[in-house]
């Protein structure tokens, strides 16, 4: 018996780029797309393909996922970003994935998109290919998927879009260092001047040194220094909210 996909899909204000995003899965028994409320043209664009569109006003990316996957019907679940791209070799892979694989989920290979050019060795292994039963989200931020069973490895990368421009960039690290903040307030740990100090400079060692992200010449370089601001940014948010001066 043929095993079905589902595909979940959250946004808000995504229309420059939701519509590639939902031609490259439409291999899939259902799209599923999970808006915030956009106020541009991204539910009429899910309309369009006839996805099953549901709207939550966003708290945080765990709920939010949790709520789609409520309306997911299918043997498997596909997670995808409205700036992601399936490319047909790697959906040939999660097709054998589904009917013949040995796992109970499978983790994405996605190679960082900046300055026009993919940053190979600034990428991620990302668990995104899930049998349905019991899977869920914990977590505020860079939410962890759980699952029963074991967890296999794709090989063909996602086409990730990652950073629109320099400002989105930041932007975005900005925004994630505050719920990482209150993620790690919550269980009890503080931000220290040795933090603020050492903590930025082993995120950009470690990104620039040791994942060879010099490698990606000047992307590599501008990654590597962002992703320190970003630890930068979250300690010191982390800081005013001990001292409640958010």
């Amino acid at each position: 018996m043929k095993n079905t996909l589902s595909v979940i899909i959250p946004t808000f204000n995504e229309e420059n780029y939701l519509e590639k995003a939902i031609r490259s899965v439409r291999f899939a028994d259902e799209i599923i797309v999970v808006d915030s409320f956009s106020t541009d043209k991204t539910v009429e664009i899910a309309e369009k393909y006839n996805c099953i569109i549901t709207q939550r006003k966003f708290d945080n990316f765990s709920n939010q996922k949790n709520h789609a996957l409520t309306f997911a019907t299918c043997d498997w679940v596909l997670f995808v970003d409205a700036d992601e791209r399936i490319p047909y070799a790697l959906r040939a892979e999660i097709e054998d994935a589904i009917h013949n694989g040995k796992h109970a989920g499978y983790k994405l290979n996605f190679p960082h998109f900046y300055m026009n050019r993919f940053l190979y060795n600034h990428s991620d292994n990302v668990l995104r290919l899930v049998k349905r039963a019991n899977c869920r989200f914990e977590g505020l931020v860079h939410e962890k998927l759980i699952i029963d069973g074991s967890v296999g490895q794709l090989k063909n990368p996602v086409l990730h879009f990652t950073y629109k421009s320099l400002d989105h960039y930041i932007s975005k690290k900005d925004s994630y260092a505050w719920f990482q903040a209150e993620q790690m307030l919550k269980k009890g740990k503080s931000a220290t001047y040795f933090h603020l100090a050492f903590k930025p400079f082993y995120r950009f060692f470690s990104s620039y040194i040791l994942r060879r992200g010099f490698m990606d010449g000047i992307p590599g370089l501008t990654v590597a220094t962002i992703n320190a601001y970003g630890v930068f940014s979250r300690y010191v948010k982390l800081m005013l909210l001990q001292r409640g001066l958010k």
